[in-house]
């Protein structure tokens, strides 16, 4: 699953380049490295919208990176102190290679981020919370793919008056290039490293449409 080592070199220019153009370096954001080069190279599309960790335990599961971004949106009226309109959305990223994956699998994994939902504080300044969880196989079963394409699980708090929280499924196999995901999985783009260096908009993009309304 692993891809051919990048010449250390061009990765030292580019830290430079990154550092001379005043981008944050993976140092300066306290990113790590990880040894599986694929999850590495997607830990780059990330680590300047999430908070990242490696080797990260969670409810009887490990998974070998984990991202967390928070967004917070604030209006304000004729001055910046008096605000209205406030709101906030969070989205938590699970990742792990495995050698295989099964519906069984995945159901474990939905009913995992039901139980984390539980310590949602919901308020009227609660938009969403997204829980995402991604896995990366050798090749993906048609029964893996059927479950996660046709996946959607959003759950309203008190009506929408509080927002709501999703449960996200992402399944990718980078030697095969090929990947399936769920719905409104945003961060997919991240995944797919054969389609260029530029993701799809992703929760970012979707949330700036809906807070700039």
């Amino acid at each position: 699953m692993s891809e051919a080592p990048v010449d250390a070199g061009e990765g030292d220019a580019d830290e430079r380049e990154g550092a001379d153009a005043g981008v944050p370096t993976r140092a300066d954001l306290g990113v790590p490295d990880w040894e599986d080069e694929y999850l590495d190279r997607v830990a780059d599309r990330l680590l300047h919208n999430y908070d990242l960790e490696d080797d990260y335990a969670l409810g009887g599961e490990r998974f070998d990176l984990y991202g967390e971004m928070r967004i917070e949106s604030r209006k304000h009226f004729l001055h910046p102190s008096v605000t209205y309109g406030n709101h906030g959305s969070s989205e938590y990223l699970y990742a792990r290679t495995s050698s295989s994956v099964t519906t069984a699998d995945l159901e474990r994994l939905v009913a995992l981020g039901h139980d984390l939902a539980e310590g949602i504080d919901p308020d009227e300044e609660h938009f969403s919370t997204d829980y995402t969880f991604a896995l990366v196989v050798p090749e993906i079963p048609e029964a893996v793919r059927a479950f996660v394409d046709g996946f959607e699980d959003r759950t309203l708090l008190r009506y929408g008056y509080y927002g709501h929280y999703e449960v996200n499924l992402l399944v990718v196999a980078p030697d095969e290039e090929d990947l399936v995901a769920s719905a409104n999985a945003d961060v997919e783009g991240a995944f797919r490293l054969w389609e260029g260096d530029e993701p799809r908009r992703g929760l970012v993009g979707r949330l700036a449409g809906l807070f700039g309304r």
